[in-house]
C-alpha cells in the first residue's frame, strides 16, 4: 500500500511546469494499476506499516482514484481561465492522499486523524473556487458540524485503547463493548458525515456553493467516509447496537421521506441532487444499522453506486451551468432542443439515480430493502413511500430540465465536447458494468 501512497506524493513534482493533463493521466494510470492489485480476499492485503486494504477499503480506494481523476476532467474551465490551476492540483493531490490513507488505515487512531484531515482540502476547495458569495458560510457549516461531534469520538478511541491496549481494527474485533456513552461518541461523527437527517444541513449548503470538483468529491467520496466508519466500528459495537440502533433507523426512514418531499420543491438543479443524496444515504444508514449481512453488503454496494451516479449528475449540472450561467430550473428548461445528445446522458444518469436496472444502484437498494424489511415489516410503509418519491423527484429533475419551451432569451450553442462525453461515459459505464461482477460487492464479508 505504501508504494501507491508514495507514488501519489511524488505527483506534486509535476506542478513545477503546467502539467495539468499529465497529473490527470497519472491518476487514471494509478486507478488501473490499483484494479490489477485486486485479490478479492476478505482479510487485509498489501500491508505496509499501518496501511493495508481488504475488500471494503479496496472498493472505496478505487472509487477515490476514479472520481478524483474525473474531477480534473470536469474542471477544465480552471485551465481555460488560468484560475490558479497549480494550487488547485496541489489541493487535489493532498485530498487524494488524505482519503487514500483514511481508507487504508488499519489503526483506529490513524483512521480518525486522516478522517478529520480530509476536511481541510475540501474546505479550501469551497472557499477558493466556489461560485457564490455565501461560500464562507457553507465552509463554516461544513467545519463546525463535523468538528463538534469528532471530539467525543477521540475520547471514545482513547477509552478503547485504555480497555484493550490496541488500536488495530482486527484485534478490536475480538471485543464486544456494551457502554452507551462509548456507542454514542463513536457513532455520532459518522452520522454527521453520512449525513443523517437532522444533521444534514451542511451538505446542501456545501454542494450549492462548491465548484464542480468540490461537489463531485463531496458526493462521490466524502459521504462514504461515514458509511465506511460505521462498517468498521459496528464489528465491536454489536451488543449495544442491537439495543439502540432502532433510533437511527427510524430517523433515517422518516427523514428520507421528508427530504424526498423537499426535493420536489427545489428550483436549483444542484440543490435537488444534493438533497437526493441525503435521501439515498438515509437508506444506506438504515441498512447498516440493521446489523445484518445483507444490510452491510447492500450499504457498501449503494455507497459505490451512489458515488458514481451522484458525481455524474453534478457533472451534468455543471455542463449546463457553463453554458447557461445559471442552475435555475426556470432557465434550464427545454434543453432537449439545445443539447439533444446531452439529454441522453441526463436520461441514463437519472434512471441510475432512481435505481433502474441494470445499474449497481438496483443491486444495493434491493439488498437494503430486504435487510430493513427483515428487521421490521412495519418499515415497508416508509420504504414504499421512499421508493415512490425517489422516482418522482428524479422524473421531475429530468422532465423539467429537458422538456418544455426553451427560454427565448437564450441562443444556440455547441451541444457538448468530446471531453464532456468521455467524462459522463466514465461515470456511467462502471455503474452498469459492476452489476456483472456483483459477487465482489455483495460477498465480501
Amino acid at each position: 500500500m505504501l508504494k501507491i501512497i508514495i507514488g501519489v506524493m511524488f505527483l506534486s513534482f509535476c506542478l513545477m511546469q503546467n502539467m495539468y493533463w499529465l497529473v490527470h493521466n497519472l491518476f487514471l494510470l494509478f486507478s488501473f494499476i490499483f484494479i490489477l492489485m485486486n485479490n478479492c480476499m476478505n482479510y487485509s492485503m498489501n500491508i505496509s506499516y499501518l496501511f493495508g486494504f481488504d475488500m471494503i477499503s479496496y472498493g472505496l480506494i478505487l472509487l477515490t482514484f476514479w472520481i478524483i481523476s474525473l474531477t480534473l476532467t470536469a474542471s477544465e474551465s480552471l485551465l481555460k481561465f488560468n484560475n490558479y490551476q497549480n494550487l488547485f492540483l496541489f489541493n487535489i493531490i493532498v485530498l487524494l492522499l488524505m482519503l487514500l490513507m483514511t481508507f487504508s488505515s488499519m489503526n483506529l487512531l490513524m483512521f480518525y486523524f486522516f478522517f478529520e484531515s480530509s476536511l481541510i482540502p475540501v474546505l479550501f476547495l469551497i472557499l477558493g473556487w466556489g461560485y457564490e458569495s455565501e461560500r464562507l458560510q457553507a465552509g463554516i457549516y461544513l467545519l463546525f458540524y463535523t468538528l463538534l461531534v469528532s471530539l467525543p469520538m477521540l475520547i471514545g478511541i482513547f477509552f478503547l485503547y485504555k480497555s484493550t491496549n490496541t488500536m488495530n481494527f482486527y484485534l478490536l474485533y475480538n471485543y464486544f463493548f456494551n457502554f452507551e456513552i462509548l456507542y454514542f461518541s463513536l457513532i455520532l461523527a459518522f452520522l454527521v458525515k453520512m449525513p443523517m437527517f437532522l444533521v444534514h444541513l451542511w451538505l446542501p449548503k456545501a454542494h450549492v456553493e462548491a465548484p464542480v470538483s468540490g461537489s463531485m468529491i463531496l458526493a462521490g467520496i466524502m459521504l462514504k467516509l461515514g458509511g465506511y466508519g460505521l462498517l468498521r466500528v459496528f464489528n465491536f459495537l454489536q451488543m449495544i447496537g442491537l439495543k439502540l440502533n432502532f433510533i437511527w433507523i427510524s430517523i433515517s426512514l422518516v427523514g428520507g421521506i421528508l427530504v424526498s418531499l423537499i426535493c420536489l420543491r427545489q428550483t436549483d438543479l444542484k440543490s435537488l441532487i444534493a438533497y437526493s443524496s441525503v435521501a439515498h444515504m438515509g437508506i444506506v444508514l438504515s441498512g447498516t444499522m440493521t446489523l445484518t449481512y445483507m444490510g452491510f453488503c447492500g450499504s457498501y454496494a449503494l455507497m459505490i453506486a451512489h458515488g458514481l451516479c451522484s458525481s455524474g449528475l453534478f457533472c451534468l449540472v455543471n455542463i449546463t451551468y457553463e453554458r447557461m450561467k445559471s442552475r435555475s430550473m426556470f432557465i434550464n428548461k427545454g434543453m432537449l432542443n439545445f443539447m439533444p445528445s446531452m439529454s441522453l446522458w441526463w436520461f441514463l444518469l437519472s434512471s441510475a439515480n432512481m435505481a433502474a436496472p441494470p445499474t449497481l444502484n438496483l443491486l444495493g437498494e434491493i439488498s437494503l430493502i430486504n435487510s430493513i424489511v427483515m428487521w421490521s415489516w412495519i418499515s415497508m410503509f416508509s420504504l414504499s413511500l421512499l421508493s415512490f418519491f425517489s422516482a418522482s423527484y428524479t422524473l421531475y429533475l429530468y422532465a423539467y430540465s429537458q422538456h418544455g419551451k426553451i427560454l427565448m432569451s437564450t441562443y444556440s450553442f455547441m451541444g457538448g465536447s468530446m471531453r464532456e462525453f468521455l467524462l459522463l461515459f466514465l461515470h456511467w459505464f462502471p455503474l452498469n458494468l459492476l452489476i456483472l461482477k456483483g459477487e465482489m460487492i455483495i460477498l465480501w464479508l
